[in-house]
């Protein structure tokens, strides 16, 4: 049996539009009103590619989600699509964590899970954009990684073929297991829960552990300080260059261009 762990991200919805984003540029931090918490999209591509390895070999997936205030109706929704087991790392010290000390926490909670054959996160938060997570866990259990997935399949020797995402196609590896993957949106999108699994999924327990139980110290994590935060000021300036002729006009715009240093 497949032993697959997927890590997912609980954010603000990114469909929400931008007139609810407020910076709080004294508190550092984006002050957000009304806007419903969901699963990262692009994590949701990483457990659709492990229901689907799972529909064609037996295997168990664990679902790891690392934060404050955590939605367990938001994060049951992996066990409703067909995750066997829902993992949470809460603490209220989990705030504003950066990339290093996200894979870090994720990398001791999967440790502590003990078995995986296979670890799959999406290419990038939904949020953030950042894309170092992944990398970073790997990097800290000190396993393989195949980054910006669009097919996954089991071999029947075992292996993992995978085939990952180029400027100008794709490209195919083949490796044996324990993988991190990072998976992309080529994938496909999660499969939708029936309303008896989501009934279902409400009955399942959820393993809670705070920072404590993994034996880890947050502070010693913490590699990024962020100094400001605040929204870009963009200055506009409208100039219209005359000239008796299209040539003229031509000339003086090139004259104004080299006298600005552009050219």
């Amino acid at each position: 049996m497949l032993n697959i762990i997927v890590c997912v991200k609980q954010i603000p919805d990114p469909e929400a539009p931008t007139s609810v984003y407020k910076v709080d540029s004294e508190g550092k931090h984006i002050v957000l009103t009304g806007v419903p918490p969901v699963i990262s999209p692009f994590d949701e591509n990483a457990l659709q590619a492990a229901i689907r390895i799972k529909t064609a070999h037996e295997s168990k997936i664990s679902v790891i989600s690392v934060g404050r205030s955590l939605s367990r109706a938001v994060l049951r929704k992996s066990l409703a699509v067909g995750a066997d087991e829902l993992i949470l790392v809460e603490d209220d010290s989990l705030v504003d964590l950066d990339s290093y000390s996200t894979a870090s926490i994720l990398a001791a909670a999967i440790n502590k899970v003990g078995k995986y054959d296979l670890i799959l996160t999406g290419r990038e938060a939904a949020d953030s954009n950042a894309g170092i997570v992944g990398s970073g866990i790997a990097e800290i259990l000190g396993i393989s990684s195949i980054t910006i997935a669009r097919a996954i399949e089991i071999t029947n020797n075992n292996n993992i073929k995978v085939q990952r995402i180029i400027p100008d196609g794709y490209e195919v590896s083949e490796t044996p297991l324990p993988i991190l993957i990072t998976v992309s949106n080529e994938v496909g999108e999660l499969r939708s829960a029936t309303i008896q699994e989501m009934v279902a999924a409400q009955k399942k327990p959820i393993t809670v552990w705070n920072i404590e139980s993994l034996g880890v110290q947050l502070a010693q994590m913490t590699k990024n300080k962020l100094l400001s935060l605040f929204i870009p000021k963009k200055e506009m300036k409208c100039e219209f260059v005359e000239g008796q002729t299209g040539e003229e006009a031509g000339s003086n715009l090139a004259l104004k261009i080299r006298k600005a240093g552009l050219i």
